[in-house]
């Protein structure tokens, strides 16, 4: 069973179940991956943890975590990008597999963009000063590509406030220019590494979801072909 540990934030947490079954090769319920789906909103924020010192949201994951793996989950994902700051230490004693919104999401990455090319990446601040990306860009020959300050304070963190906020198509208005000039400064393709962005781009069925990588969906296609092989 798979156990999704969500609720950062809810919105997310629905969006990535749905491209979960979107993505399932199914033609009835029981072809379907059985799922635990835990969204829990109380979790401790996460950016101010990372830019602040804020009170860590590492023991309320780990319990989290651990009450999936107790209610029957036999592999995990956890559908938030800044989240991914702890994913060292929830899986260092963790006793089935865990799967990584990173790893898969920089797996996505060959067929949009070249080895050496810059990537975009828009993402909540705290993401960003974590590095959450930094290494598995490397690994893949790939160089992040970063908003301005202006960008990043006056359209992406507002446009992630949005979403959050039931604004999914007020956010792409924000999100949009700021895509368009990271392409225009040579991005080989943007990473939406905040799982609030995807939903902007979706509600307004932007063209320019063909050069961003959406880490919902590339999450959930690696938990369908994990679930797979593991099925075989």
């Amino acid at each position: 069973m798979l156990g999704i540990l969500g609720g950062m934030g809810p919105l997310a947490t629905a969006d990535f179940f749905a491209k979960l079954l979107e993505e399932t090769p199914a033609t009835c319920d029981e072809d379907h991956i059985p799922v635990l789906l835990l969204s829990d909103p109380r979790i401790p924020r996460r950016p101010p943890a990372i830019l602040d010192g804020g009170e860590s949201p590492l023991p309320r994951l780990r319990e989290l975590r651990d009450a999936l793996i107790g209610a029957g989950a036999t592999v995990l994902a956890m559908p938030c990008n800044t989240a991914h700051h702890w994913y060292a230490p929830l899986t260092a004693d963790c006793p089935v597999p865990f799967l990584s919104i990173v790893e898969a999401s920089c797996a996505a990455l060959p067929a949009m963009a070249p080895a050496g090319a810059p990537v975009a990446l828009l993402a909540t601040r705290a993401t960003l000063a974590a590095q959450v990306y930094d290494a598995a860009l490397a690994a893949g020959g790939y160089r992040p590509l970063l908003p301005t300050e202006a960008e990043q304070g006056d359209a992406v963190l507002p446009a992630i406030a949005r979403v959050k906020a039931g604004d999914a198509a007020g956010a792409a208005q924000l999100l949009t220019p700021v895509i368009e000039a990271l392409l225009g400064r040579g991005a080989g393709a943007v990473l939406l590494a905040c799982t609030e962005l995807p939903i902007a781009l979706d509600a307004v069925q932007s063209p320019l979801r063909a050069r961003c990588v959406d880490t919902s969906r590339a999450l959930a296609q690696h938990c369908v072909r994990f679930w797979q092989t593991r099925s075989r």
